[in-house]
């Protein structure tokens, strides 16, 4: 009875072994370029995804990504002013291993016709212009929302909107890309000049003269 017990254990684990193992197999480590089919320029911050699924990453600024997905699964390309790219993973590729270069094409749309028709003559322009009603309260609004010292304000206790938060991670990733491979990141302290400007200020006396403001 122990033997038989004993067998079935040692078979469903084996089971769940060659399983995990086929399934594993199916893995492939995807590393590419995404480029430009008309120039071969790297397309920055392309978005890759496969298809069906939540998974996905996006390239970095010189177009370089990397993704793991399983074979028979499809990749897709999106980018800003570009069509859509799909490439499925051959089911039959050898290896854990694939290197691509994925080529986009512009993607150009069609706008409806447009016909801007002027002022039949300069004289209707003026007769026109002179008619327009300016009231005191809007001037005296206009010049109270151009004022730099109120924009100024603004601009310090407004936070940053959507665009500006994904402009700024996507500058640090681009930032932080130097340095991948083993490279030192950069070092303020080896800055030339840096201490140029700190060695002309302290020759100048800035530093003395804050001190004895202070």
């Amino acid at each position: 009875m122990r033997q038989l017990i004993f067998s079935i254990i040692l078979l469903g684990f084996t089971t769940a072994m060659m399983a995990q193992a086929k399934k594993a197999n199916k893995v492939v480590q995807v590393s590419g370029i995404v480029m430009t089919s008309d120039s071969l320029y790297p397309v920055s911050y392309a978005t890759i995804a496969i298809k069906g699924t939540s998974r996905g990453t996006y390239a970095n600024f010189e177009g370089f990504f990397s993704i793991v997905a399983r074979k028979g699964e499809t990749l897709q390309f999106t980018a800003l002013g570009y069509e859509l790219k799909e490439y499925t993973i051959p089911e039959d590729h050898i290896g854990d291993r694939l290197t691509l270069v994925q080529l986009l094409t512009d993607d150009s749309y069609n706008l409806p016709e447009t016909v801007v028709f002027p002022w039949p003559s300069r004289e209707h322009l003026k007769l026109e212009f002179l008619a327009l009603e300016v009231k005191k309260d809007l001037e005296d609004r206009a010049q109270e929302n151009l004022d730099q010292r109120q924009l100024a304000a603004l601009g310090e206790a407004m936070a940053m909107d959507g665009n500006e938060n994904s402009d700024f991670y996507l500058r640090q990733q681009a930032q932080s890309y130097y340095h991948i491979g083993g490279q030192t990141p950069y070092q303020g302290i080896f800055n030339a000049f840096a201490w140029a400007k700190f060695i002309k200020a302290w020759k100048n006396g800035e530093f003395k003269r804050k001190k004895d403001k202070k």
